[in-house]
């Protein structure tokens, strides 16, 4: 069955019509700092998008609308455009600083190394697809050099690219007449719960929860004394579990114990699924411990937390026991979050700093993820309980007598053997095909970079690069070979759409090119 490709190129088309918006909103904002240099690049990216996006619906606007397949081909390729497209500001903002070609009272700034890298595309999609992501790792290497449009788009794109740009698309551009072409796009963007029947419905849910605990997060973050500006960027960014920073140390920038321990609720904030933060705001609060997920959650944060502390206390990494625990605790939390805020150094690149085994706990927080139905990357703990407990239901059914009713019990619910095979082999898909791209990604950096790097800094950078978090040891920057920048490229992308809508776009084009024979 071959894929409908006019059904792609419309879906494709609409989402990059919805992205285009996004330039609007940051004219608005280059105008407010008096940035107005930057004004013409949002203008001619806008453009760019928007009439990329109106040619590929009118030149489609009569398809069907789309089965699984399309939807999840439209995912694959809609995520790819974007992160490409969305590296045109950057481009067009540093190339406009290199050239000065605006008056005076535009205020152009002069050219600095940090904002220079982005006169090479490479770097501006680097920087794009890691947004648009959440991923958060960058090129930028002194991010307080960069111009306030960047940092606004930085993180705007992360904010959206948190809940998803086909989120964005299904809120703006409303399908009339029912919603299932709507619903089919919303699962290819590795999402399935619902707050509510109808689907455009559910997003609006979504996109409310989200602004209220922005909102919540930049008023938390000015309480503990964080500035304006930093508040909102980072508002945005750690709710979205994106960690972009507008400063290079992050958030250790501020060496302030208080604004780290209220960064943690945050990224926990970010960690939890939409319906669970829709249950609470009604008043069920009792949600926080009955949701198997959510209650999950909590325990692998405080576990790993604690594990963290331990290594490095022994290490004798810092000073006391509470900068220990503290350390541990926001790092544990930004790593298994996908967040990728930092509050210390993990690596110097081809510099020890942290020792294998705190380096490779963090990794394994990374690889799980938190809750399916967040803004978080990673395999997700819903498929490491589901691997857990399958595995071992399947060793225990070699002894059961073959008469006997079988059952998995996951949480609340109790499926039956052909529910826990599909949910177990699912599970067991994703996690296969997701460590192979993994490897596939540490075999290129080992290629392409000096043998000097540490083993397990490889593996750390490359893991959160596939798990959209951000957190890096002093590998991933302006300085990378290009195939590692494009080899991390692919890993926040097909991290990002948990491999199967990937998988299914390259079968497509295997079986359009007839590869299979």
């Amino acid at each position: 069955m071959r894929v409908n490709t006019d059904t792609v190129g419309r879906d494709v088309g609409r989402i990059v019509q919805a992205v285009s918006l996004m330039m609007l909103v940051s004219i608005i904002v280059a105008a407010v700092n008096q940035e107005f240099y930057a004004i013409p690049a949002f203008v001619v990216s806008a453009i760019v998008m928007a009439g990329i996006g109106t040619g590929l619906v009118w030149r489609y606007r009569d398809a069907e609308p789309p089965e699984k397949r399309e939807a999840m081909i439209t995912a694959a390729t809609a995520w790819a455009v974007v992160g490409v497209l969305g590296g045109l500001p950057f481009i067009l903002i540093a190339w406009t600083i290199q050239f000065d070609p605006f008056p005076a009272w535009a205020n152009t700034p002069p050219m600095d190394a940090t904002t220079a890298v982005f006169l090479h595309p490479l770097d501006a999609v680097f920087e794009s697809m890691s947004g648009f992501t959440g991923t958060g790792l960058t090129m930028a290497a002194v991010e307080e050099k960069l111009p306030r449009s960047l940092h606004w788009w930085r993180s705007f794109i992360e904010w959206v690219g948190g809940v998803g740009v086909i989120v964005l698309t299904v809120a703006i551009l409303r399908r009339g007449g029912g919603s299932s072409g709507s619903y089919t796009l919303y699962e290819s963007e590795a999402r399935s719960e619902k707050i509510h029947p109808s689907i455009v419905t559910t997003v609006q849910e979504i996109w409310k929860i989200f602004v209220g605990l922005t909102v919540g997060s930049i008023v938390l973050f000015l309480l503990v004394g964080m500035p304006l500006w930093d508040a909102i960027n980072h508002g945005m960014t750690g709710i979205a579990t994106g960690g972009f920073s507008v400063h290079a140390d992050s958030i250790g920038h501020y060496n302030s114990p208080r604004i780290e321990y209220a960064t943690v609720p945050i990224m926990v904030a970010g960690s939890i699924a939409f319906p669970i933060h829709y249950l609470i705001f009604k008043g069920k609060l009792r949600n926080f411990y009955t949701d198997l997920q959510t209650r999950w959650v909590f325990l692998w944060f405080t576990a790993g937390s604690l594990a963290l502390t331990g290594i490095l206390y022994a290490n004798g990494q810092y000073a006391t026991l509470e900068e220990t625990f503290r350390v541990s605790l926001f790092q544990f939390v930004s790593a298994t979050s996908n967040t990728g805020f930092g509050s210390a150094t993990i690596g110097g690149g081809t510099e020890q700093v942290w020792s294998a085994g705190a380096t490779l706990m963090a990794c394994l927080g990374m690889l799980t993820g938190a809750a399916a139905g967040s803004t978080v990357s990673g395999i997700k703990l819903i498929r490491v309980i589901t691997l857990v407990k399958g595995t071992v239901w399947q060793i225990q059914e070699v002894f059961r007598p073959s008469t006997a009713v079988r059952y998995l019990q996951i949480g609340e619910r109790k499926l039956d053997e052909k529910q826990a095979q599909r949910e177990y082999t699912e599970a067991t898909v994703v996690f296969i095909l997701w460590i192979t791209c993994l490897v596939i990604g540490i075999a290129v950096l080992l290629r392409v970079l000096s043998p000097a790097h540490p083993l397990e800094y490889v593996i750390f950078d490359v893991m959160s690069a596939q798990s959209n978090v951000g957190l890096d040891s002093g590998i991933t920057g302006p300085e990378m070979p290009d195939a590692a920048k494009a080899m991390l490229i692919i890993n926040m992308w097909v991290g990002r759409l948990e491999i199967i809508p990937v998988a299914v776009l390259f079968g497509a084009v295997f079986q359009r090119l007839d590869l299979y024979r």
